[in-house]
């Protein structure tokens, strides 16, 4: 009898220590987790694709469509897009939009791609690597190399129309000097003639290397961040009135090209994206998030609800 109360208070107590160990285990795998995919709306990619297809296949695609902005007569091309491996400054891979020109229009390509338009408020962030030079030929040309949300232009002065712009011009333009780093909101505008309505700030540094852009849009107001410092703060009637889709380009002012015959190319790198619908995270709890989904191997995720009826992305201007 006695052996046998020994054994029912050790089974007893090893029991007890298996709950207790459970329910430790489970807490520190929900502080190692992402936020709750149930309670937050998120995207995040990694950009670890081996291809274009399997970009594709989650919801982004490459612009084709020609015309505004950039060089007349360009081209606008998936390729343009390359899938890139593990690296000291991605280690995850990326992806790379390769832009190039040789002064004409027949012998330019601009690149672009874009995600569904589904977003307008929260917080925005990507790590982008920005280029002073050409990776070859000449340099000089004004190059634009961006991260932003727009929605299309229904019409001249349209006042619905939305766009939130992160944009590096390493070699000047647009009347300002060279490492120019703009943070335009625009409230709406018209080609011809150029017409406009909007609030931009400009800050004056050489960008070369990574970076993390991160864009906060709530309580009417867009506020810009580069490496967690706030470098601009717009609101009023530049606010998003319609969802947006998120995109990246690289293209040339048509103003800017220098006058050579050479080609010359240019390159910017994207490591990773995140957007969460509705709120406010600093660049540490954005960082921190983004390493947890790689801790627990996820790529990819997008709970973000397409708005009902779905809106077209068109991926262009």
């Amino acid at each position: 009898m006695l052996q046998n109360k020994k054994f029912y208070r050790a089974l007893c107590g090893s029991f007890f220590s298996f709950l207790l160990l459970s329910a430790c285990s489970q807490i520190v795998q929900s502080v190692d987790k992402p936020i709750d995919s149930q309670e937050a709306k998120v995207l995040f990619d990694d950009f670890n694709y081996l291809n274009y297809k399997a970009l594709s296949e989650n919801g982004w695609k490459a612009r084709t469509q020609t015309g505004h902005p950039g060089v007349k007569g360009a081209k606008w091309s998936q390729e343009g897009l390359s899938f890139l491996a593990a690296s000291d400054g991605a280690k995850n891979g990326m992806i790379r939009m390769t832009s190039f020109t040789d002064g004409s229009g027949k012998n330019t390509q601009h690149t672009q791609f874009c995600h569904a338009r589904k977003y307008r408020e929260g917080t925005f962030a990507a790590r982008v690597f920005f280029r002073d030079q050409p990776t070859s030929g000449a340099d000089g040309d004004e190059v634009i190399e961006t991260f932003y949300v727009i929605s299309p232009l229904k019409s001249d002065m349209d006042l619905d129309y939305s766009e939130l712009d992160f944009e590096y011009l390493p070699n000047g333009g647009w009347e300002k000097g060279e490492h120019a780093l703009w943070a335009t909101s625009w409230e709406t505008f018209k080609l011809d003639p150029w017409t406009f309505v909007n609030e931009e700030s400009t800050t004056f540094k050489s960008l070369q290397g990574w970076h993390t852009l991160l864009l906060h849009v709530a309580d009417n107001e867009a506020r810009y961040y580069i490496d967690g410092k706030l470098f601009a703060a717009h609101s009023g009637d530049i606010y998003p009135e319609v969802a947006m889709s998120i995109n990246f380009n690289l293209w040339f002012t048509a103003e800017g090209l220098i006058k050579s015959g050479e080609k010359r190319v240019y390159q910017q790198d994207i490591d990773w994206v995140y957007h969460q619908t509705k709120k406010i995270l600093s660049l540490k709890e954005v960082e921190l998030q983004v390493e947890k989904f790689r801790k627990n191997e996820i790529r990819f995720i997008d709970n973000v609800a397409e708005k009902k009826p779905k809106l077209a992305s068109p991926c262009g201007l």
